[in-house]
C-alpha cells in the first residue's frame, strides 16, 4: 500500500512532458508543395518571406470581389498516414486582409476559413470531386468540419517587393492549434474551405502528441499517443525494469493524457533479491560487495552481519566468516556465531554421599545464548596399571549431563578409592557445525574416607556494618592435621553462584568487606592433607546497621566512663594504702638502731662511713646482728 502511496504522490508531482509526432510540416519548406485545389481558380502557391525573413511555400486566396457567396475554394493536404494517433493536432500560422481596407470587396467579404477532415484507407478512395453541393451542415460529402477559423488580428494592406516573382508579407500573423478525431482509418485529407476571405498561409503543421518513453517507479512506459477524446486518460502498463518484478497485485501502470502528458501512476515495481533502486527508482542496482539484500522490495541492501562477508555484487546472503556458523534454525539474514570458549571456576565438593560439580558459564558464548552443557566422566583405579575408563551407567547424575543449562550436577553412587576425572563441555547450536572438539573445563578428585567431616557449627563472635567474626569448633572426625578452612559466603538475596571463598588457618575469622544491615548465607569446611571435606550446613548472620551501630556506640559511653573513673579510683586507694604501709614499716625500725646510728656518727671519721653503710644497710636486722656489727665499728674507733 505504501509503495503505491509514494508512487501516486510522485507521479502527480512531476508530470513528463509531452512529444509531438510530426505528419506534415510546411512552416519551413522552401520547394513547391503541390496541394491540391478545387477549383483551380481558389488557392495560390507562393514564396514569401515570413516574420523573420526567411523565404517559405505559402499559399493564398483572396476572391472578394465574387458576387456569388456560395463559391468555396479549397484546398488539401496530401493523404497522410496516421500511424497509431487516434487523435490529431493541426496548427495554422496566417494572416487575413481586413474587408473594410478592400476598394472592391463584396459584401459578401468574409474574414474566416474552416477546417474539415475526412479519412480514408488509401488515396483512390479520395479521387473524387471536392465541393459537390453540400449546405452548411456538418458533413459535406464524408468531410467533417473541423472548426471556423477567425484571426485575432488582420491587416489592412501589402508592399510589393522588389521583386516580382516574390510577395514580401509584413503583417502580424495568426496561430491556431486545433485537434480533431477520432481517427479510426489508416490515413486522412485536411482541407482549408475560403468562403470569400483574403488569406495567406504561412505555415501548416498537422502532428500527434504522445506521451514519451519514461521510466516510472521501477518500470519502463513505452511511447503513448493521446487519447482520442480531449478528456481521455489511456491507461498504460509499464514493463518491470532489469532485476526487478511487479508488485503483488498491483501492476505497473501510467495514464496518458490528451496533452501527451504521463499522470496517475498506479502500483509499481520492486527490486528483486541482491538489488536495491537507485535514487529516483530508475532502475535497479546490485548490492555493492559487503553488502546484500535477502528479501524482494524497496528497501536498500544492508551492511553484511556480524562475522559474516559479500564477495561478489549483488549478493543475496553473506557467508560466514572462517570459523563462524549459522545454526539451521538461524534466519539467513542473522549474525553468524562461534562455538562457546570453555567453562570457568570448575570445582568440586563433597554434598552427603555424592560429589557437587559447580562452573561458571564460559567467558565467551560465541555471540550466543543457547548455552548447554556436557559432563564427561571417565574413573582411574588405584592399583597400577591404572587404566582410565568410561564412567559406567552406575553414576548418576542429577540434573542429566547433557543437554545440561545449569551450572552445577550431583555425582551419585561413586565408588571409594578411585581416581575420577571429570570434563565440563560447553556447547551451543553451532558447535555441531565446527570441526573443533567443544572446548572443556576438567577436575580430578579421589574418593576416600580420609577427608574431614563436616564442621559442626559456626558461632558469630562480633559483627560491625562491614565485618562479622566468626569462630568454630574442629570437625568431629577430622582424620589428620586440619590444613586450613574455606569459608563460602553469599548475600541471601542473590543466587549461591554468586558466593566468595576465603580460608583461615585458625578457627576464628573476619569477613570483610560486607553490606551494612544486610543477611550473608555462610558455610564452612575443612581440609586435611587428602582434600576438602564437604560444607558444612548454611549459617545466616547479619551484618550491623549503620543506624543500630551509632546507637551502640552511644549506649556503651557512659559504661566506658564508668569504666575509666573507677579505674582510676581503684589507683587511688592503691596508691594511698602503699604510702601508708611505707610509712608504717619505718616507724616499726628499733631504737637501738637509732642511738647506734648517732654514736658512730660523732666518732672518729676513718670508718663511719663504712660504720654509717653497714648500719643503715642492717638497720631493719634483728638486734643480734645489729649488736655483731656494733662491735666490728666499736674495734676499729
Amino acid at each position: 500500500m505504501w509503495p503505491e502511496l509514494f508512487y501516486l504522490c510522485v507521479s502527480l508531482l512531476s508530470p513528463s512532458s509531452s512529444s509531438d509526432v510530426m505528419l506534415l510540416d510546411t512552416t519551413e519548406a522552401t520547394s513547391e508543395l503541390g496541394w491540391t485545389t478545387y477549383p483551380d481558380t481558389g488557392w495560390d502557391e507562393v514564396s514569401v518571406l515570413d516574420d523573420r525573413g526567411r523565404l517559405i511555400r505559402a499559399f493564398e486566396v483572396c476572391n472578394v470581389a465574387s458576387s456569388n457567396h456560395s463559391t468555396s475554394h479549397w484546398l488539401a493536404t496530401p493523404f497522410l498516414q496516421r500511424g497509431s494517433a487516434p487523435r490529431a493536432f493541426v496548427s495554422v500560422r496566417f494572416s487575413v486582409r481586413d474587408c473594410s481596407s478592400l476598394r472592391r470587396a463584396s459584401p459578401h467579404c468574409r474574414e474566416t476559413f474552416t477546417l474539415y477532415y475526412r479519412q480514408a484507407d488509401t488515396q483512390r478512395e479520395l479521387e473524387r470531386s471536392w465541393g459537390g453541393t453540400g449546405g452548411e451542415g456538418e458533413t459535406r460529402e464524408g468531410w467533417v468540419k473541423i472548426d471556423t477559423i477567425a484571426p485575432d488580428r488582420s491587416f489592412s494592406r501589402t508592399q510589393p517587393n522588389q521583386n516580382q516573382n516574390q510577395k514580401q508579407t509584413r503583417h502580424t500573423l495568426n496561430l491556431k492549434t486545433r485537434s480533431f478525431g477520432p481517427l479510426t482509418r489508416h490515413g486522412f485529407v485536411l482541407a482549408f474551405v475560403d468562403t470569400g476571405a483574403c488569406i495567406s498561409l504561412m505555415g501548416v503543421s498537422i502532428f500527434y502528441r504522445q506521451c514519451p518513453q519514461t521510466t516510472r517507479n521501477l518500470a519502463v512506459f513505452p511511447d503513448t499517443p493521446s487519447g482520442a477524446e480531449p478528456a481521455a486518460l489511456v491507461p498504460v502498463g509499464g514493463t518491470c525494469v532489469a532485476h526487478s518484478q511487479s508488485q503483488p497485485g498491483a501492476p505497473p501502470k501510467l495514464h496518458c493524457n490528451a496533452e501527451g502528458d504521463w499522470m496517475v501512476a498506479v502500483g509499481g515495481c520492486v527490486c528483486d533479491q541482491g538489488h536495491q533502486p537507485n535514487h529516483n527508482s530508475t532502475s535497479c542496482q546490485a548490492c555493492p560487495v559487503g553488502q546484500y539484500k535477502s528479501s524482494v522490495g524497496l528497501i536498500p541492501c544492508s551492511p553484511c552481519p556480524a562475522h559474516s562477508r559479500s564477495v561478489t555484487t549483488g549478493s543475496r546472503l553473506c557467508e560466514c566468516d572462517s570459523g563462524y556458523y549459522r545454526a539451521p534454525s538461524d534466519p539467513e539474514i542473522s549474525a553468524c556465531t562461534a562455538p562457546p570458549s570453555a567453562p570457568l571456576s570448575l570445582s568440586w565438593e563433597y554434598e552427603g554421599s555424592g560429589v557437587v560439580l559447580r562452573w561458571r558459564p564460559p567467558s565467551d558464548s560465541g555471540g550466543r545464548g543457547d548455552v548447554w552443557y556436557a559432563v564427561q566422566c571417565r574413573v582411574c583405579p588405584p592399583a597400577p596399571p591404572a587404566v582410565c575408563v568410561r564412567c559406567g551407567d552406575s553414576i548418576s547424575y542429577s540434573p542429566a549431563p547433557s543437554p545440561l543449562t545449569a551450572t552445577r550436577v550431583t555425582l551419585g553412587n561413586l565408588l571409594t578409592r578411585v581416581t575420577y576425572i571429570i570434563q565440563v563441555q560447553a556447547m551451543n547450536g553451532v558447535s555441531s557445525l565446527s570441526s573443533i572438539p567443544p572446548q572443556y573445563a576438567s577436575v580430578n578428585f579421589s574418593t576416600s574416607q580420609s577427608v574431614p567431616s563436616p564442621v559442626p557449627m559456626m558461632h558469630q563472635v562480633s559483627r560491625t556494618p562491614v565485618s562479622v567474626t566468626l569462630s568454630w569448633p574442629q570437625p568431629e572426625r577430622p582424620n589428620g592435621e586440619i590444613m586450613e578452612y574455606q569459608i563460602r559466603y553469599y548475600d541471601k538475596s542473590s543466587d549461591e553462584d554468586s558466593a566468595v571463598s576465603v580460608l583461615s588457618q585458625t578457627n576464628m575469622a573476619i569477613v570483610g568487606g560486607l553490606s551494612p544491615g544486610s543477611i550473608y548465607a555462610f558455610q564452612i569446611r575443612a581440609r586435611n592433607a587428602r582434600g576438602y571435606g564437604p560444607y558444612s550446613g548454611t549459617a545466616y548472620f547479619t551484618t550491623l546497621g549503620q543506624e543500630e551501630h551509632s546507637q551502640a556506640v552511644h549506649n556503651r559511653l557512659p559504661l566506658l566512663v564508668g569504666s575509666v573513673m573507677g579505674g582510676a579510683a581503684f589507683l587511688l586507694v592503691a596508691a594511698a594504702l602503699i604510702v601508708v604501709f611505707v610509712f608504717r614499716s619505718k616507724r616499726r625500725e628499733s631504737p637501738y638502731s637509732d642511738r647506734l646510728q648517732r654514736y658512730i656518727t660523732n666518732r672518729d671519721g676513718r670508718y663511719g662511713g663504712l660504720c654509717r653503710c653497714s648500719v643503715s644497710s642492717c638497720g631493719t636486722g634483728t638486734a643480734e646482728q645489729t649488736n655483731q656489727i656494733w662491735r666490728q665499728c666499736h674495734e676499729h674507733s
